[in-house]
């Protein structure tokens, strides 16, 4: 049986509640084209980190990437690239932000990865910058990664290849060239349906070149984001009690973790499946490697999402982590490490305090009423730039 090619999109900071809304029209018709997972959940709410368990299918612990330019991804462990370039994929990867710069690793396995971006308006190198929103500035727009990514399809002479695009325009600042006539609820959406015009253009121009038939797509976000007030599950900005948090890094609510993963292959996979089932980016690699046919093996924390696309199994807890606020100047801030058992329960626990904070998902969709819990013996001893 012919190997299918691989197309990976990472959809940077596009929330669950807007993609699965209806309000981007080519993302729905993935949906509808393909099996959507309603229930998937990210490792960390930041890019470097969420990524490189994606590229590996492995907890941050063992892959190692825990922070903004800090620690790099371990050269012994395979990450998909590698698996598809020693199976005879051609590779490539077009990505638009810092935290997706080669020195962390990410170009392993990849022949050509593009990671070319702009400096920062005031002329600095944004590599240098640790404030999620000043690094968001310097970015390659969905136009430019599209036109390099037909460009390199037209280049391909052979198949099977393997191609990973990363779109971080719903990133801040939120300042969208064009909404393309249609009116977004907020300027945050005006950047998603940016994004979604540009998904769909490349998805024309796949089923123009007569590959969409014989390719396995996977679209996913890294981490959702949090608007400070403009959906009812925000927690960040002063007045929500969280100043700290800016967008996405600090907290691990599900405004953040709660993301899309959308897999299509036409007569494959199921079309207009939704999966209530709760899974995780980690099993991403496994399921790619399954559906492909790529040998592993290397021991995973992620498991293949294949056995969902026929029926509903029991829900994958769902472990996260941010140890990002470690690095905010003057904040003073220990990490955050959380689990998400099912869609209705979820603890976070505080590794400079005593407090665990559970949730009922059921009963408190948004997490406005935590249920706090200070067991005797439960306070964790954590020490500033520890990665225990």
């Amino acid at each position: 049986m012919r190997a299918p090619n691989i197309v990976l999109v990472s959809l940077d900071t596009l929330r669950a509640d807007v993609a699965y809304s209806g309000r981007m029209p080519r993302l729905h018709a993935l949906m509808n084209q393909g099996t959507s997972f309603l229930n998937a959940i990210s490792p960390a709410p930041l890019t470097p980190v969420s990524h490189a368990s994606v590229f590996t299918g492995l907890l941050p612990a063992k892959h190692g990437v825990r922070h903004l330019f800090r620690e790099k991804l371990n050269p012994e462990i395979p990450t998909l690239a590698q698996l598809a370039a020693a199976a005879g994929y051609e590779t490539k990867a077009i990505v638009s932000c810092p935290g997706m710069n080669r020195w962390y690793g990410f170009d392993m396995g990849f022949y050509d990865y593009d990671d070319e971006i702009p400096r920062l308006p005031d002329g600095s190198d944004p590599l240098h910058s640790v404030d999620v929103a000043v690094r968001g500035m310097a970015l390659k727009r969905a136009s430019l990664v599209l036109e390099r990514a037909l460009a390199w399809l037209d280049d391909r002479r052979t198949e099977p290849f393997f191609l990973f695009l990363h779109f971080f325009d719903t990133h801040w600042p939120y300042e969208a060239p064009d909404t393309f006539g249609q009116t977004p609820l907020n300027p945050y959406e005006g950047e998603a349906l940016y994004v979604d015009h540009h998904l769909g253009r490349f998805m024309d121009a796949m089923k123009s070149k007569g590959l969409d038939e014989r390719t396995l797509f996977v679209f996913f976000s890294d981490h959702g984001e949090d608007l400070n007030g403009w959906y009812p599950n925000d927690h960040g900005g002063a007045q929500l009690g969280h100043p700290e948090e800016r967008g996405h890094g600090c907290l691990l609510y599900d405004a953040t973790q709660l993301v899309p993963l959308i897999i299509v292959r036409n007569g494959v996979v199921p079309a207009g499946r939704r999966v209530h089932t709760q899974v995780r980016l980690l099993d991403i690699l496994p399921t790619i490697a399954e559906m492909a046919g790529l040998a592993d093996g290397h021991e995973r924390d992620g498991r293949s999402l294949v056995p969902l696309l026929t029926t509903e199994s029991e829900h994958r807890p769902a472990y996260m982590e941010t140890y990002y606020r470690e690095e905010l100047a003057g904040a003073d801030l220990a990490p955050l490490v959380g689990l998400r058992m099912t869609p209705k329960q979820k603890t976070i626990i505080d590794l400079g305090g005593d407090a665990v904070h559970c949730f009922d998902l059921e009963h408190d969709p948004h997490e406005k009423r935590p249920i706090s819990l200070a067991p005797v013996g439960l306070k964790t001893t954590h020490r500033r730039g520890s990665h225990e």
